[in-house]
């Protein structure tokens, strides 16, 4: 294509941004302001509005497709780059080429169901409004057509036409050869699941085709090929996994994470632990455990609690010599410990997923993410037993309590949510906002710390970062319904309970599967696809669910921050601006320490279940 007309579709693509991230950062606004009034109506005024729950929960799907189109304009959907990343960049460039064309195939095949779903959708009231629920619905083949509209001015600004030619007849060849095997496709009977949800799904996703549009791809083409179901059930099932109502925290609590590193409160909570450890041997790699502990869970991505730590500590840290690997993989390390921190967006999507008591998972992930990091600090003490602190000033107790009054209304922040929720004062959605409210007054009168520039790029980014989560949930919450139908869950139930040695077998072969699902998939889409399916298993076998949770998402944890494959690793690394190669010595020790931590909470429930 002619440098002109790359030139053409790039400032096309740059306007069709704009006018999508402007509504989608209204949104979140607005999502914000509905629910806080709601908070202030119910708890205030004592006169709930009965409206505000179904104005926020049709916003959200609006605000969830639009942020995926973000998302998708911007590259920053999941995906597993690995493989990608070690080829050459001939095969690179063709493998990138290769996702958008599979999404887009993707996006264009599901189009017309979504049309279908939102006209159905038409002939139904929502019960408070009473408007017709096709305003919520519409949001589905708009956000699906924006994204395929993106996916297309992405091909044409690609710069080497024989690339995208062949990427396309690629996709197309495959897409053709599926179609014209579907005669011998239906008598497979459940030999299918293997073939789309383990060969086509497993392929999308090592070949670095983002995740939500592998798990679609997989879901669409099995229920297209062997089954009769109609394709507008899958757009259903997709709705009610974007849907949840308890998953109207999700932006809401990105935003806050976004609101408390801008502020400078992460910074303040940062300086008052390094005033009370700083003079130990060891005692900044303490810190790093003890602050990825209270800014855990709350941004909604580890990638954003790293970036919040890591910067202000690093640079003293290596001062008093500490190697660039070994301060990644500890940040990795870290970033894998506090996995079950409240409020954490996985433990959110498990109690929507599972029916888990959202209170009751905030309570039990408190004291795993101690233990790991007794486990990490243990290590650490050996690793640091001999560092020379002699040119190290410690802080006069002056200092100290100047920093910890500085710091007191950032500290109070993470455990009046925690406490909010696990009192039963306010849900998960209904603390968020008042966080978000708490955030914007702290920041404004007490650290005057606010920068009115980087609200409108925040408030995108928290419509990107949710589209993307949400994206992903509704496609695993498709294939986790596909699973279910074709009998799957009942096998892998009776195979399960029938497991030699009973809980403690079952226990272990959870935690084998969630540290390779971790590594692979990510947290929220195994959470989502596998949770429906094990939890009963887990009630069956009779481990307690939250005990249970508490187990996975420290497994997943454990593979989402360990190489080759962990994603979170490779965070850790650009965060740390250190060459990854460098920290993979390091980072097996402290991946040992998780592991000694995990099978300690996996022994011992009450360290899980004793506080419920």
């Amino acid at each position: 294509m002619s440098p002109r007309r790359r030139s053409r579709a790039a400032s096309l693509e740059a306007t069709l941004a704009m006018l999508v991230e402007i509504p989608a950062a209204l949104l979140v606004v607005a999502e914000i302001v509905i629910l806080f009034a709601g908070v202030v109506a119910r708890y205030g005024l004592r006169s709930p509005l009965i409206w505000s729950d179904e104005l926020a929960s049709i916003l959200f799907l609006w605000l969830a497709m639009l942020g995926a189109a973000v998302a998708f304009r911007r590259s920053e959907h999941m995906r597993m780059t690995a493989i990608v990343a070690s080829a050459g960049p001939g095969v690179r460039a063709y493998l990138d080429v290769v996702a958008t064309c599979a999404a887009l195939a993707f996006l264009l095949m599901i189009a017309w169901p979504s049309y279908e779903y939102a006209y159905e959708e038409s002939f139904i009231t929502t019960p408070a409004l009473q408007i017709a629920n096709i305003w919520r619905a519409a949001a589905l083949p708009v956000g699906i057509g924006l994204m395929a509209l993106f996916a297309f001015l992405r091909l044409a600004r690609a710069g080497d036409a024989w690339i995208v030619l062949s990427a396309v007849l690629s996709v197309a060849v495959l897409i053709g050869i599926f179609w014209l095997a579907q005669p011998w496709l239906r008598p497979l009977g459940n030999i299918n699941l293997i073939i789309f949800f383990v060969g086509v799904a497993g392929f999308c996703v090592f070949a670095g085709v983002p995740i939500a549009f592998g798990f679609g791809l997989a879901i669409f083409g099995y229920l297209a090929l062997t089954t009769r179901t109609p394709l507008m059930v899958l757009v259903g099932r997709m709705d009610e996994g974007m849907s949840h109502l308890i998953l109207l925290s999700v932006p809401l609590f990105v935003f806050l994470g976004l609101l408390i590193e801008m502020t400078g409160m992460a910074r303040a909570m940062v300086a008052f632990l390094a005033s009370l450890l700083g003079h130990v041997r060891g005692g900044l790699h303490y810190v790093l455990v003890g602050a990825m502990y209270l800014v855990s869970g709350i941004s909604g991505s580890k990638a954003a609690d790293m970036a919040a730590v890591a910067p202000v500590l690093f640079p003293e840290m290596k001062a008093r010599g500490a190697k660039p690997g070994d301060l990644v993989a500890l940040l990795a390390a870290t970033g894998a410990q506090t996995e079950t921190i409240p409020p954490s967006l996985v433990l959110i999507t498990i109690g929507s997923v599972t029916g888990v008591s959202i209170s009751a998972l905030f309570t039990g992930g408190l004291l795993p993410g101690v233990v790991l990091a007794i486990t990490l600090s243990a290590l650490v003490w050996w690793r640091y037993r001999a560092e020379d602190l002699s040119h190290v000033r410690r802080a006069r107790a002056g200092e100290v309590v100047r920093s910890f009054v500085v710091a007191l209304p950032a500290l109070a922040l993470p455990f009046v949510i925690r406490a909010a929720v696990v009192e039963g004062v306010a849900t998960a959605t209904e603390v968020s906002t008042i966080g978000i409210v708490y955030g914007l007054v702290i920041g404004l009168l007490v650290y005057r710390r606010f920068d009115w520039r980087r609200l409108g790029p925040m408030l995108v980014e928290t419509a990107c970062l949710s589209g993307a989560i949400l994206m992903i949930i509704g496609t695993a919450t498709g294939m986790a319904w596909g699973l279910t139908q074709s009998g799957f869950s009942r096998a892998l139930a009776s195979a399960m309970t029938g497991l030699p040695g009973g809980s403690a077998a079952f226990i272990a072969v959870s935690i084998v599967a969630f540290t390779i699902l971790g590594s692979v998939l990510e947290g929220i889409p195994a959470i989502v696809l596998f949770g429906p399916l094990l939890f009963p298993i887990a009630r069956a076998v009779g481990v307690h669910e939250v005990h249970y949770a508490m187990i996975i998402i420290l497994a997943m944890g454990i593979g989402l921050f360990a190489p080759p494959f962990g994603v979170g690793y490779y965070a850790a690394c650009a965060i740390g601006r250190v060459d990854p190669a460098e920290g993979i010595r390091p980072i097996w020790g402290y991946l040992l320490a998780l592991l000694a931590g995990l099978i300690v909470v996996a022994i011992f429930p009450w360290i899980s279940i004793g506080f419920l």
